[in-house]
């Protein structure tokens, strides 16, 4: 596969999520097996503003093949906003947000609000494809409700308006992220373009990724949400993939020291308050089905210092081996 001029060995992607991939977290997923990740949403108007905290969100990870995704309504400011978020990162393709359901993203013409004005969601397109010399690829919905499905139009207007790659996840803007995706939608979108699809969507584990490329025909996959606590999904899926048995899980302090590697990393981008803050919420995520470990995630919830981690850490590897 490739997107645009860039040959994909590991077609398998980790969706960028807010407040959720961030370098830190990125650089685990791609150490875990995760072929491309792409940097949390950034406003294009932020980056033509110059605000420092956006810019920062930006950081190319190691690893992996890399996108920075933005997200705005104004053609001539995407492509300013592309063209920066290529100088910032450095980053291998531009990848435009259309999919986000979020009412205060969405309901103001960005994100997913954009499949309701396709025309404008094409000269985006074009302004950014102009604008920048590395592929563009765009992230979408089925479109805005169950009654405006209109998928299978726009991905064809994002090819044609110069498009790399489409991503497609099999929900509508108002499903949010409940109920089934289709992937047969998926599928209808793969069979009409020459440009790769890639299915995101129900995603959770090794079988549901084999069941979804086949049922898909996609050109690869995004995993979303599944990778919460769990970067070891891109191990499992990988292994499906081939035809391969999954050892499974790690043992428990192993998970935990990968837990810790991502904080430490965490600490080296935002330093140590924020990745603390950003470590109550991945912490708790890290021990989700672990047994009796109710009392550690009561602990997590006021992370304070790297000490307090280490120190968290330490006991629930000593108590819930």
């Amino acid at each position: 596969m490739k997107i645009g001029h860039i040959e994909v060995e590991n077609p398998l992607f980790l969706a960028p999520m807010a407040g959720v991939t961030d370098w830190a977290f990125r650089t685990i997923c791609a150490q875990l097996g995760a072929g491309v990740t792409v940097t949390e949403m950034v406003s294009s108007r932020a980056l033509v503003y110059k605000d420092q905290k956006s810019a920062k969100l930006l950081r190319k990870n190691e690893g992996s093949l890399s996108g920075a995704q933005i997200f705005g309504n104004d053609p001539q400011i995407m492509a300013e906003a592309a063209r920066l978020a290529l100088e910032i990162s450095g980053c291998d393709f531009i990848d435009i947000n259309m999919g986000c359901p979020m009412p205060k993203i969405a309901n103001s013409g960005d994100g997913c609000g954009l499949m309701r004005t396709p025309e404008l969601a094409g000269e985006i397109v074009k302004a950014v494809t102009k604008a920048v010399e590395v592929p563009v690829t765009v992230k979408c919905r089925l479109g805005w409700d169950k009654g405006s499905i209109n998928v299978l139009d726009f991905t064809k207007r994002m090819e044609d308006c110069g498009a790399s790659l489409v991503a497609v996840h099999g929900r509508t803007r108002s499903m949010l992220y409940t109920g089934v995706a289709d992937w047969d939608m998926i599928r209808k979108v793969k069979d009409q373009l020459s440009i790769p699809v890639i299915a995101n969507g129900d995603i959770t584990d090794g079988a549901a990724a084999v069941r979804c490329m086949k049922r898909t025909g996609a050109d690869g996959l995004m995993v979303g949400r599944s990778v919460f606590g769990d970067p070891w999904i891109f191990e499992e899926i990988n292994a499906a993939l081939r035809g391969e048995e999954y050892a499974g899980w790690p043992i428990l302090k192993d998970r935990i020291a990968v837990a810790v590697q991502q904080f430490q990393l965490s600490e080296q981008d935002h330093g140590e308050h924020i990745a603390c803050l950003e470590a109550r919420k991945h912490f708790a995520w890290y021990l989700r089905g672990v047994a009796h470990s109710s009392y550690y995630k009561n602990q997590i919830t006021s992370l304070n210092t790297m000490e307090d981690i280490y120190r968290v850490a330490k006991d629930v590897v000593r108590d819930l081996k």
